[in-house]
């Protein structure tokens, strides 16, 4: 039998805030989080600027040990999680049989990789920590979670690159939506700015060199480039709704759809007829229409994957006009990485927050920096300033290397 599902709880540490809060303030307030690297020399990178996360101290999470035994990207998603427990508050209030963890990260932890391999190669064997392994794994994140909340049910680390967390909200979604387990701690995290990884996303010509951090990451822009790296996690508590009602629990909103395709194209460009994105994005909309949403009269966001690449934009604005049709002139879209940058495998969870938000607050975050129309990204992006619109569904879209798609969409919950 199926459940609804509906999310309780939010946790969000990014470039532009370490709360949600302030995640959210900053974005519909079009404040850019991307600056020139300050934290490694770059003087001999062709790649100088990034979306560094601001205002975060793990001590506020991690007692200093534990500081020393986890790599970013579990600090971040531990940290995440964390927020979006308590405001969920559903600790003690739930079988922790029936309570899982989906927290994945499209890279895990290459900032202990480096330093290891650092170390081996200029101190011997001998002088490798007996922690790079458990700090270096994907699924250490959700593991770590997971002992910190106590929770025993299913729990798993997708690990589909910019995809990520997209899948792992929606392979949550699933989870508990055919009755697997009650309630899920779903997202992504991922801390890995650093010369190996600017260096390699430079070479396989996916990052922009432009130097001017407010003209870096213009998605939609004619002038687009590239991405810029960002970093941070976001978590999101989602829940069965009758357990949700049981315990009085706050409730953002209502999940009503999620697909997962492939393109089985390429390892990083994406179709160039968009056919898996399309019917990521169709077939998401397809479930929320099920769900009661009349597509001939809805006010719908979309909050794109929006890269600023030039492959990734032109297909993706061809996605969502395929999958909407007829009705693309109700669809306002806004990529929210001009502001984050691309956040790799926290993506889909912070931008499934603004999409969820948005839908709360009736206000949808712009994309700034954009000044120059595509003619082959001919839709309303919201540009520069934030739009006040009532809106009865929001999708956020994923699209990561190898092809991946991932689509959820997300309404209010009044009560019905």
């Amino acid at each position: 039998m199926k459940r609804r599902v509906v999310i309780t709880g939010l946790g969000a540490v990014t470039p532009i805030g370490s709360n949600v809060d302030t995640f959210w303030n900053n974005l519909l307030a079009g404040t850019c989080g991307i600056e020139t690297i300050d934290n490694f020399d770059t003087s001999d990178l062709k790649v100088t600027v990034a979306a560094q996360v601001a205002g975060f101290d793990p001590l506020d999470y991690l007692k200093k040990k534990e500081v020393r035994k986890n790599d970013l990207f579990t600090q971040y998603g531990i940290a995440a999680a964390a927020q979006a427990v308590a405001d969920s508050q559903i600790s003690g209030k739930i079988d922790p049989t029936r309570f899982g963890v989906y927290m994945g990260s499209g890279i895990g932890g290459i900032h202990t990789f480096v330093s290891e391999c650092e170390k081996i190669n200029t101190k011997g064997p001998g002088r490798v920590s007996p922690h790079f392994i458990p700090m270096l794994i994907a699924n250490i994140a959700a593991g770590s979670i997971a002992i910190r909340n106590n929770a025993q049910g299913p729990c798993l680390p997708v690990v589909t690159a910019c995809a990520t967390a997209t899948h792992s909200i929606g392979e949550a979604y699933r989870t508990i939506l055919h009755g697997y387990a009650d309630a899920i701690i779903a997202g992504g995290t991922e801390g890995s700015i650093n010369r190996l990884s600017i260096a390699g996303f430079t070479n396989c010509m996916a990052l922009t060199t432009e130097s001017d951090p407010l003209q870096a990451s213009i998605p939609f822009d004619k002038r687009r480039s590239g991405f810029v790296m960002g970093e941070g996690a976001g978590a999101l508590i989602l829940e069965d709704l009758e357990s949700a009602l049981k315990r009085g629990a706050k409730i953002y909103g209502e999940i009503v759809g999620y697909t997962n395709t492939c393109d089985a194209y390429h390892i990083t460009a994406p179709h160039p007829e968009a056919i898996g994105a399309t019917r990521a994005i169709k077939e998401t909309v397809d479930q929320a229409i099920a769900a009661g949403i009349n597509l001939d009269t809805a006010n719908v966001y979309v909050n794109a994957h929006g890269t600023s690449t030039p492959l990734n934009d032109k297909s993706e604005t061809l996605a969502i006009k395929n999958a909407f049709d007829k009705n693309i002139s109700q669809v306002l879209v806004s990529s929210t990485k001009s502001m984050t940058g691309h956040m790799l495998g926290a993506a889909g969870a912070v931008e499934a927050i603004a999409s969820i938000l948005a839908l709360r607050d009736g206000q949808v975050p712009p994309t700034i920096g954009y000044r120059e129309a595509d003619p082959e990204c001919d839709l309303d992006y919201v540009p520069n300033e934030k739009r006040v619109q009532e809106l009865d569904v929001a999708l956020s879209t994923s699209l990561g290397f190898g092809g991946h798609n991932g689509c959820l969409a997300f309404k209010a919950y009044k009560g019905e």
